[in-house]
């Protein structure tokens, strides 16, 4: 997880790049990678020993990559751009930025799981849940909506965190949903009732320590652990809202070539393997639990299908992080 508002971060970031040498012939294609490391390891490796082009991964997070590229402009080195969430896409495709995605990998996703510009595509996806501990919550406890833990009962009892780019895409589909007025009365809510911790996983762990009564991470933070040694989550369950509520959210990991590659062909065709069964194999099989998203693609049998999340449909495109940081900022949030 990674912040939307990380300025040192990005100006560190951009003096790096900026100083990196080029998109240089035996770096094949450069990828923007601020999706898990290890996933995208998988797919750039599966992607070259299937096609002999080598792919040249740069790591790091959602917001510090979207500004780089808007900064870098058509001078940027990267070919394809890798994200956890769609708010940094959209950053990116607002700026003119993005190549169109080829037809045929487009016909990969279905037309949820992509904007209707055709500018990048979903390559995973993650839902939104409520952690809970066991022992402090049953059933018949549990929120009903993600908006109810606003109310003044929730005082106390529920985490979050704030700062990552996980969290603002969440409250990116609030805003979509529900209006800004909505919006601004939910995050002052939550500012009074919550516990803000830094990263999903350390408010799995405090949730599992019985240090908070439950919190609003996604899903893949609890199944990678219990795939682990559960010590982190043993005392965890997860509530999925459903109902089309703003809780049910399912965030797309987005992928797109930049108008400035310097090997569109190549670059296209990493995007389309990612998106084809090969990339989608891997999140079926491998060891990320994030859901596969491609036409007829299976996810980890594990997990709760797609299709029974419920989920509330948002425009991927109309995600705005700008709005939402702004919110969030205004509410001491952020």
């Amino acid at each position: 997880m990674r912040s939307i508002l990380s300025p040192f971060c990005g100006a560190v970031l951009a003096a790096v790049l900026l100083t990196a040498p080029a998109n240089a012939d035996d770096e094949g294609i450069v990828v923007y990678n601020a999706q898990h490391e290890s996933l995208t390891k998988e797919w750039a490796e599966g992607f070259t020993k299937e096609t002999g082009i080598k792919v040249t991964l740069r790591n790091g997070g959602d917001s510090e990559f979207s500004n780089q590229i808007v900064a870098e402009g058509a001078a940027s080195p990267a070919d394809v751009f890798l994200t956890e969430n769609s708010p940094s896409m959209v950053l990116v495709e607002n700026a003119g930025l993005f190549a169109p995605v080829d037809a045929d990998t487009l016909a990969l996703v279905p037309e949820n799981y992509r904007p209707a510009s055709g500018k990048w595509i979903g390559i995973a996806a993650r839902s939104t849940v409520f952690a809970y501990n066991k022992d402090k919550l049953k059933e018949d406890q549990l929120p009903k909506s993600l908006m109810d833990l606003a109310d003044p009962s929730w005082k106390g009892r529920w985490a979050a965190s704030p700062s990552g780019a996980d969290f603002q895409a969440i409250v990116s589909a609030v805003l979509e949903l529900k209006g800004e007025q909505a919006t601004a009365d939910w995050l002052k809510g939550m500012k009074e009732n919550f516990t803000a911790y830094r990263g999903n996983g350390t408010v799995m762990k405090a949730v599992n320590a019985g240090e908070i009564d439950g919190g609003v991470i996604y899903h893949y933070y609890w199944f990678g652990d219990q795939a682990k040694t559960g010590e982190n989550s043993k005392n965890v369950a997860l509530h999925y809202f459903k109902n089309q509520d703003p809780g049910a959210f399912v965030s797309l990991s987005g992928g797109g070539v930049l108008a400035s590659s310097k090997h569109p062909k190549e670059a296209q065709a990493f995007l389309k393997w990612v998106a084809g069964k090969g990339g989608q194999d891997i999140l079926k099989n491998g060891t990320s639990y994030e859901y596969a998203v491609g036409v007829g693609a299976e996810s980890n049998p594990k997990l709760v299908p797609l299709a029974d999340l419920d989920a509330p449909k948002v425009e991927p495109s109309m995600l705005n992080a700008k709005k939402v940081t702004d919110l969030m900022t205004a509410a001491g949030l952020l």
